[in-house]
């Protein structure tokens, strides 16, 4: 039997390939509105990060989120996709 392709994606803030279900996308809204999306299917345009605050503050940093979103992105923003991390990271250590 043939394997199943694993898709990989790219993390915004350590730079590193990983699986994509070992990521979170963040997302911008066609209305402009940025946060979360745990399921992937959310409409507009995404970029992953690692479930690692390290991984948002590098991004933060650099600018990264801002450079995929083309647009400037508040520090409430940053602080909200913080607090999601947090808890995203908890909720995988619970289920696993």
């Amino acid at each position: 039997m043939q394997q199943k392709k694993i898709p990989m994606r790219r993390c915004v803030g350590c730079n590193e390939s990983k699986p994509k279900k070992e990521l979170v996308r963040i997302v911008r809204s066609p209305e402009g509105a940025v946060g979360m999306d745990l399921t992937g299917k959310k409409s507009g345009r995404g970029a992953y990060l690692c479930r690692d605050p390290k991984c948002l503050q590098k991004a933060q940093k650099g600018g990264r989120l801002e450079k995929a979103f083309a647009c400037k992105l508040s520090d409430e923003v940053y602080a909200l996709l913080a607090a999601e991390i947090a808890g995203a990271e908890e909720k995988a250590v619970s289920d696993g």
